[in-house]
């Protein structure tokens, strides 16, 4: 009997290539899915994100995507968010006002404000993830860590969630967070290396594992 499959959701507003491969290489029993049909049976589901919201939203509402997701969260099934795929969990973002995000967190993210000679918008590059609480992304992971971000909207620390990571550009911001069986970075895991794998692996091993979700090989 072959191990439950995890769902990576194609629906045309994310690096799925990429995050595919980083996936296989942390374990995950991953499958590439494009349709809603195709999540029956899934035991752990993976958004990513990519562009402006606005857009992102509207392909991911054209996939036919949110009844589904928004029963698997519900039910508990474990959900990893990663860019803007973060983002969309939350009400919705200062880049598409009135667009609305999942809303399985209350909160809305916000635009970085540039500073002159100092602080560029995006936010792009390696950067500190420090940990707050003891997020499952992050067990027993030693930090400050180092992580790749490229961004120029951020899950501000109003948003209340359990535990994650706090990252310093001008502001202090999510961009780790667990809630309940909801997981996201603002980074991408796909492009930060020993760190990012790291984070990926935790997924499955605290969180799909315990949730019986995935048990795939370690690579």
């Amino acid at each position: 009997m072959s191990a439950p499959q995890v769902a990576l959701l194609d629906y045309g507003g994310g690096n799925v290539r990429s995050a595919h491969k980083a996936l296989v290489r942390a374990g995950i029993p991953v499958q590439v899915v494009s349709t809603p049909e195709q999540l029956h049976g899934m035991s752990g589901i993976v958004v990513p994100g990519q562009g402006h919201f606005r857009q992102v939203m509207e392909a991911f509402d054209d996939s036919g995507f949110r009844a589904p997701i928004m029963e698997a969260a519900s039910k508990g099934t474990p959900i990893l968010g990663i860019c803007v795929g973060m983002q969309m969990l939350l009400d919705g973002s200062e880049e598409a006002p009135g667009v609305r995000g999942l809303g399985l967190l209350p909160g809305v993210s916000q635009r970085f404000t540039p500073a002159p000679g100092a602080q560029k918008v995006p936010h792009m590059g390696w950067n500190s993830i420090d940990k707050v609480g003891d997020s499952p992304l992050l067990h027993q992971l030693y930090c400050p860590a180092y992580a790749y971000f490229v961004h120029s909207y951020y899950v501000p620390l109003t948003v209340e969630v359990d535990s994650g990571a706090i990252t310093e550009y001008g502001v202090p911001f999510w961009s780790v967070l667990s809630q309940g069986n909801l997981h996201a970075t603002q980074f991408h895991p796909e492009k930060s290396g020993e760190v990012g794998l790291a984070i990926l692996r935790r997924f499955r091993e605290q969180v799909l594992e315990p949730h019986g979700a995935a048990s795939g090989t370690p690579r």
